[in-house]
């Protein structure tokens, strides 16, 4: 299996572009509807909202910032959760760093800094394939990290369990195959670089914002119809 990173210059889209508006978003222009919506987590009002990410993908890196002041902003509204994309399939190294420190409660204490130190290890070595030694090393620098007890936990039945379904889970359920991409309620799909294609935005700063005011849309829009 194989995943695609986010590009700016995304496959043109078979609809008008012209009036698109990141506040006031349509269906095949700013984001698409799953075929098939996926069960959703849900209390009261609250809204699922789901980043799908790689920890090597510098888009990514370069959104997060701005995703991290989007959620604190949003609050109760949403239950945001993450999920990494099984780049090199279902033993992909980074997916089981991420699935390993979900499981010990630590993913989003540590989600800059891995970005970080994975973003380092890409530009040094100029290749988006880390090995598991490299990942771990980045793991063993975590500030608070207990070896012993983070290996039990990457070797544990759950981890790897829930590791060699994730591949199917991203393909076949959610039918996501570049990062980053965000899912709101369990069916509406937005990527920066579909939103970038609707409202011809270049400027990568100015795509996030568009493409968060969109995520922020569809939120109000499922709060509204619950």
């Amino acid at each position: 299996m194989r995943f695609l990173r986010f590009a700016i210059v995304a496959a043109s889209l078979a609809v008008t572009t012209a009036f698109a508006s990141p506040s006031d978003p349509k269906q095949g222009a700013e984001y698409t509807v799953l075929p098939v919506p996926q069960p959703s987590q849900t209390a009261g009002k609250k809204v699922e909202v789901i980043e799908f990410f790689m920890y090597h993908c510098p888009y990514c890196h370069a959104l997060e910032p701005v995703l991290e002041q989007w959620v604190k902003k949003e609050g109760d509204n949403i239950i945001f959760k993450r999920i990494h994309l099984p780049y090199q399939g279902a033993n992909d190294p980074e997916a089981h760093l991420f699935l390993t420190l979900q499981a010990m409660g630590k993913s989003e204490a540590y989600q800059a800094r891995i970005l970080d130190a994975v973003g380092d290890i890409v530009r040094r070595k100029r290749s988006e394939t880390l090995t598991e030694q490299e990942l771990l090393g980045v793991a063993y620098g975590l500030p608070g990290i207990d070896k012993g007890k983070f290996m039990d936990t990457w070797n544990s039945f759950g981890v790897k369990t829930m590791l060699n379904r994730l591949p199917g889970i991203v393909s076949n359920n959610y039918k996501i195959d570049s990062t980053p991409t965000v899912v709101v309620d369990g069916k509406y799909v937005i990527s920066p670089g579909q939103v970038a294609e609707a409202t011809h935005t270049r400027d990568q700063q100015q795509l996030f914002q568009e493409t968060l005011q969109v995520v922020g849309a569809l939120v109000t829009k499922v709060q509204k119809s619950k």
